[in-house]
């Protein structure tokens, strides 16, 4: 496949859902897309109409992005392996769901071999995994989590600059700043907490039994409990202080629950629903009360 002379380039290690998505978003806006993945299968079929050559020592040097959309691990391989090759041409983000463990080997190879790199975190995905379901469009108004190094502000402002530039075409809807301990902080709760909960609530016996008595709340609480159970595993370890603490606290909430069911108390357990009423509320702008079912 054949790019104008005159196209930007990006490299993308890893072609599922995310790499995927971003590769069919450069593509579309005209960039030549250079991609790496342990499956062929997956590079032969991006390279259909997506993908027109390969992500390599030789060729990384010559992109103007490299995006790391791997597993955290398969990231800091990819750059320990390709960090003196890099160069000062590329701005190098990865897209992890964990921060703390991937910037921090990342930050310091880039200050070693003198070349850019950004943490990086879209906040957008879908339910099923893998290049088959990745498209151009997955970003689009989706907010992106930036987690920069520590630098001066002129040169944090230039590299924060040039990552907005360079990720146009993927039509993001906002942008946000933070450091990798308040980004593993707080998606210990949105994103690692939610997976667990969810996950752990289909394994009551009584799920097989869900068909017709269950509507959007099952459907709401399912929905991200199907995982692929290698990334998640990954990324919760990488921030297990976090999500441990997170699960600590939900427990002794649910436990408190429990206690006012086991105790007959109709006023205890009112006040429990009503106290989290209260706080979805002001959370979400004080909406209208909504009927469960």
């Amino acid at each position: 496949m054949s790019s104008p002379a005159s196209a930007q380039t990006v490299g993308i290690l890893g072609l599922g859902l995310i790499g995927g998505s971003f590769a069919r978003a450069y593509r579309t806006a005209g960039w030549r897309v250079l991609a790496a993945d342990t499956d062929p299968d997956t590079l032969a079929a991006a390279q259909v109409d997506t993908v027109s050559g390969h992500l390599d020592r030789d060729t990384a040097p010559t992109c103007d992005l490299i995006i790391l959309a791997a597993y955290p691990a398969a990231c800091l391989a990819w750059l320990r392996e390709h960090a003196d090759a890099i160069g000062s041409r590329p701005v190098v983000i990865d897209t992890a769901g964990v921060k703390r463990a991937v910037c921090r080997e990342a930050f310091a190879l880039a200050r070693e071999y003198a070349f850019a790199f950004c943490g990086a975190h879209p906040m957008a995905g879908a339910e099923h995994a893998g290049f088959a379901w990745s498209r151009a469009d997955l970003f689009r108004g989706a907010p992106m989590v930036l987690v920069p190094p520590a630098l001066d502000d002129a040169a944090r402002l230039d590299l924060l600059d040039r990552v907005h530039t360079l990720l146009a075409p993927a039509g993001f809807g906002s942008f946000s700043v933070t450091t990798p301990e308040e980004h593993d902080h707080v998606i210990a709760y949105t994103s690692q907490l939610a997976h667990v909960v969810s996950n752990a609530y289909v394994k009551s016996p009584t799920a097989a039994e869900h068909h017709g008595f269950s509507a959007g709340s099952y459907r709401d609480l399912t929905r991200v409990a199907q995982l692929s159970p290698g990334m998640w595993s990954e990324l919760m370890m990488d921030d297990a202080d976090e999500l441990s603490r997170e699960l600590g606290l939900i427990i002794d909430a649910l436990a408190a629950y429990r206690a006012t069911l086991d105790a007959r108390d109709t006023d205890g357990l009112r006040e429990l629903l009503a106290e989290g009423d209260r706080i979805k509320r002001r959370l979400d702008g004080a909406g209208r009360p909504k009927s469960g079912r």
